[in-house]
């Protein structure tokens, strides 16, 4: 095992925002289900639409709890260091991958919108290409691509 001593340029793990809490809803769908179920008893026409209506709703809120679950496990490490770049890709059933790039070799190649705002992060290597963080929001793109092109421009100012 080779122990270094020295520290990276820059080192950052990107993991998708979490914005969407799961409370919110499942809180929401008890809400409806308190409020129905007066309805539902009072007048027993609604006994099969209202149940049917809070399945659907229990099976949309099981299917996006589930859907969170996996993206939580999405993740990229990108790590710099003054001679190269590392970048270590997990994602839910597949093999992490990690690619490696000279810094001297690599373009950092950003996507805007009309309002300026940085939409994607692609760091071009020869004829490939690979996205910085997808999974990202647009303001947290924003705020990486900074950081790594100003510590990107560093490395190959040192090399």
């Amino acid at each position: 095992m080779q122990v270094t001593t020295t520290t990276p340029l820059f080192a950052a793990t990107l993991r998708p925002d979490r914005s969407l809490p799961l409370a919110g809803g499942w809180l929401g769908l008890v809400l409806a289900g308190m409020v129905g179920a007066p309805l539902i008893i009072a007048i027993p026409e609604f006994l099969v639409p209202g149940l049917a209506a809070l399945g659907m709703g229990t099976a949309g809120m099981t299917a996006l709890g589930l859907r969170q679950s996996r993206r939580r496990r999405i993740s990229q490490q990108v790590t710099l260091w003054s001679d190269q770049i590392e970048i270590a890709s997990t994602a839910p059933g597949q093999d992490k991958v990690l690619q490696r790039f000279d810094p001297m070799q690599v373009r950092l190649r950003l996507e805007r919108d009309e309002f300026e705002r940085t939409t994607g992060i692609f760091l071009r290597a020869g004829d490939s290409e690979i996205a910085l963080g997808p999974f990202l929001s647009t303001a947290d793109k924003s705020s990486f691509a900074k950081a790594f092109g100003a510590a990107l421009r560093k490395a190959r100012r040192t090399s």
